[in-house]
């Protein structure tokens, strides 16, 4: 039987990222520094050791969008969830909004007359924004595969993308897709991944600064 361990409120999060130290050390991964906080948060978040190896990032990845988030920059999801856990008063704080589209009514419509999904209808009104954008997918490949066809026509280049859809349609090859890109990122290899990660991922970037 596990010992209780009688803490704090305020003592919880920190015991959990000793505990997370502790077992990344036992099992000999040494996370690169500037990565280091990220991948914590989102094993923090999902309890799952597997993403120290799954979870890549691009050259530099990490101070561009540190730069981007300082900057002002918008992040843009996939899902009211990911939105929901977004801490959006700290985003507030370097001038950007989060914003998620999926419930727009235009955008439904849309989607319903060209038969195609609402997370790529928003990702399209998204690139209107007309200021950077980090954009956080959590859910739908779909979401990423139009940001590869408007980048790849020419239309819209993403500032960056966190891609990490989960999910079994789509969402190796989407993943893939987003890393062939000159597009800054940071991606979940394989199918796991979760509007909670992508939120995680956000909120790790925001707390470092």
């Amino acid at each position: 039987m596990k010992n209780i361990e009688y803490l704090l409120p305020e003592e919880i999060e920190k015991r959990s990222f000793e505990i997370i130290e502790e077992e990344l050390s036992g099992r000999g991964i040494v996370l690169p520094a500037e990565q280091a906080d990220i991948t914590k948060r989102v094993i923090h978040t999902s309890a799952d050791f597997e993403y120290a190896r799954t979870l890549v990032y691009s050259e530099n990845a990490v101070p561009i969008v540190k730069e981007l988030i300082q900057h002002g920059a918008d992040i843009v999801t996939d899902t009211n969830m990911a939105l929901a856990g977004i801490n959006k008063k700290k985003l507030a704080g370097f001038g950007g909004a989060a914003h998620c589209f999926m419930a727009d009514s235009e955008v439904a419509w849309e989607a319903k007359q060209r038969h195609v999904t609402r997370a790529l209808v928003s990702m399209e009104k998204a690139a209107n924004l007309g200021k950077p954008t980090v954009f956080a997918i959590g859910n739908a490949p779909t979401a990423l595969l139009r940001l590869c066809e408007l980048t790849k026509n020419g239309n819209f280049h993403p500032d960056f993308i966190i891609g990490v859809p989960v999910g079994f349609v789509n969402v190796e090859a989407a993943k893939e897709l987003v890393m062939e890109t000159d597009i800054p990122y940071i991606i979940n290899v394989g199918r796991k991944g979760g509007s909670n990660v992508a939120a995680a991922i956000c909120n790790a970037v925001l707390y470092a600064l």
